[in-house]
């Protein structure tokens, strides 16, 4: 019976020192409430068995039995009368006795049983606490993996970006340089072809007069083949111009706008001041366009009650600039050049109604009855590459006006500038270096929609 109160269950392997030392108090523990559980039971039989014991003996005296006399005969005749059977009355009977032999072995079951079911208890709240145990100490340690992993991928993002942004500058840096030498060589082949020509050309005739006797023929063949080479010469240098125009900005110009399709909702919208009141004015920048249809809207003002108050537009070839809404104001022909970059200006003056068009840094054309007196009206929008609707609506607009292209350097001033002025914007070395005190590109915003997208 103390070997099932002792007995114990399988205990978890890989324990910390701990968790050990805390199950060796608790099994202490355990076992001095077995023992006193033990000997309480023990002293409970004791009583019992004290109690049954002399009932036991009481009923063991009792039974007396008296004997007759035998005679020596054969016979062994036992006398009917002189037999007497005297039979003492017990406390205990044999009966009463079997039932508290049940009774105790029903306590003692009863005991073993409720003492098991105790220490079986104990055992499941052990193992449960240690589980408790285990899974706290589990769920701190993957807290701090997680966060450990969030820093680590935090710091791996920002070294990301900053390796992408200098490898973006670095990238930049050697298409400037790329560009300029392409450039600079351009400019020496040219003069050298030059030098070359004169050269040549002067050695050819000076030959040609002291050596009468050469055969005329075959000096023009030479010739001839000379012109050919310098005609081959040229064109591939004039394709490296085009190449390099197609594919850069103009020098100065770190970004551009870009228009890749020919929708109503591709457009840039520009934020003016507050107030805009202009009684003169000069609109600049630098485009290439893709494809000119018959209208095709570089730079438009619309106020509260004409969307066309102000538009510098292209319609194929000729360029036109308006003002106040008079359709054809200024325009010159044969100023627009697909695929490449060119710099368009249009300037106006109320005083005297006064309107000029720039291209490329000289003047194509000029006016001086365009809305003389006239003011332009405050309150209105800018718009490149798309002109606002009579309605007012952006969903009304029209995708025949569409530009598409690149846009960049797009500057306005509240005055008309000088010609000097104008050839500096217009120099390819210096495009971006001034801004406009209405709109200055690269400081005024400018929010691009509907697939038109900033490129650098």
């Amino acid at each position: 019976m103390l070997t099932v109160f002792q007995a114990r269950g399988q205990q978890p392997k890989h324990r910390s020192a701990a968790a050990q030392e805390e199950n060796q108090t608790v099994r202490r523990s355990t076992r001095d409430e077995n023992w006193s559980r033990t000997d309480h039971s023990m002293d409970l039989t004791k009583s019992l068995w004290l109690l049954w014991l002399p009932c036991m003996l009481a009923g063991l005296s009792g039974l007396s039995y008296d004997y007759s006399d035998y005679s020596d005969s054969y016979y062994n005749d036992i006398s009917e009368a002189g037999k007497q059977e005297a039979v003492t009355s017990s406390p205990c009977e044999g009966r009463e006795q079997s039932r508290w032999h049940k009774l105790f072995t029903m306590l003692e079951d009863s005991h073993m049983r409720q003492n098991m079911m105790l220490e079986a208890g104990e055992e499941m709240m052990r193992n449960l606490r240690e589980e408790i145990q285990s899974r706290s100490s589990s769920g701190s340690m993957l807290e701090e993996s997680c966060s450990s992993l969030g820093q680590q991928l935090d710091l791996r993002l920002d070294a990301v970006v900053d390796e992408a942004k200098q490898t973006a500058d670095r990238l930049q840096a050697q298409c400037g340089s790329a560009l300029q030498q392409l450039e600079n060589f351009t400019g020496l082949q040219a003069s050298r072809l030059e030098k070359l020509e004169n050269g040549y050309l002067g050695l050819v005739m000076m030959k040609s007069q002291q050596d009468s006797g050469v055969d005329r023929g075959k000096l023009e063949r030479a010739l001839m083949a000379t012109a050919a080479d310098l005609q081959r010469v040229h064109a591939q240098l004039a394709l490296l111009q085009r190449a390099a125009a197609h594919r850069y900005l103009p020098s100065g110009c770190e970004m551009a706008l870009l228009f890749p399709m020919r929708s109503k909702h591709s457009f840039a919208e520009v934020t003016l001041p507050s107030s805009l009141s202009l009684t003169a004015l000069s609109v600049c920048l630098w485009v290439r366009v893709t494809e000119a249809l018959d209208r095709t809207m570089l730079f438009s003002y619309s106020s509260r009650w004409n969307p066309q108050e102000l538009q510098l537009l292209l319609n194929r070839d000729v360029l036109i600039f308006t003002v106040g809404g008079e359709v054809g104001a200024v325009q010159a022909a044969g100023m627009g050049s697909e695929g490449q970059w060119r710099h368009y200006c249009g300037l106006w003056s109320s005083e005297g109604g006064v309107a000029s068009l720039w291209v490329d840094g000289r003047q194509v054309s000029g006016s001086s009855v365009v809305v003389q007196g006239y003011k332009l009206p405050e309150g209105g929008a800018v718009l490149l590459g798309q002109e606002k609707s009579s309605s007012g609506m952006y969903r009304d607009m029209d995708a025949a006006v569409a530009f598409t292209g690149k846009m960049t350097a797009v500057n306005m001033w509240s005055r008309t500038l000088d010609p000097e002025q104008i050839q500096q914007l217009a120099n390819q070395d210096g495009a971006c270096a001034q801004r406009g005190d209405v709109i200055g590109w690269g400081v005024s915003e400018i929010l691009p929609h509907g697939g038109a997208q900033y490129i650098s």
